[in-house]
């Protein structure tokens, strides 16, 4: 188990308030609310270009303001694109280099994140998506919902 340290913070009224409302709305622990947005700042911080947004996989990693997902562009790297990054810019002409780039060092940094996301994916058959998420299931023509 990881070393845990103590932290005692001193917080404005506004970040108090805009905290408890995060906890309020996560149904969580305050320290557990705290601990993942420290570490997703950090995270943040030590790769420009990626945030983090909610899913029904829970929180991801996701080039900022396009919505897509690290591991989707690193599983396309490895796997259509060979570890070609010319080829990964023509997959995703609509990233730039600095995206897809951000993309892959983040993965680089934070490898169990990814390869786990990865292997949830390719775990996932048709069937199991279907009972798993519902609402993903194409509805038949002449079908009610």
């Amino acid at each position: 188990m990881a070393k845990v340290y103590r932290l005692n913070l001193r917080l404005e009224d506004r970040l108090a308030s805009a905290l408890n409302t995060e906890v309020e709305r996560e149904r969580r622990p305050q320290s557990a609310v705290v601990r993942d947005l420290l570490e997703e700042a950090l995270r943040m911080r030590r790769c420009p270009g990626i945030s983090f947004l909610d899913g029904p996989t829970g929180r991801r990693a996701v080039v900022a303001g396009t919505g897509m997902d690290v591991w989707e562009i690193v599983h396309a790297y490895r796997e259509e694109c060979q570890h070609s990054f010319k080829a990964l810019q023509e997959a995703f002409p609509w990233l730039n280099r600095q995206q897809l780039r951000g993309a892959l060092a983040y993965a680089e940094m934070f490898p169990e994140e990814i390869e786990s996301r990865i292997h949830q994916h390719e775990r996932l058959d048709e069937d199991t998506a279907y009972r798993t998420y519902p609402y993903l299931k194409p509805i038949e023509p002449g079908k009610q919902p």
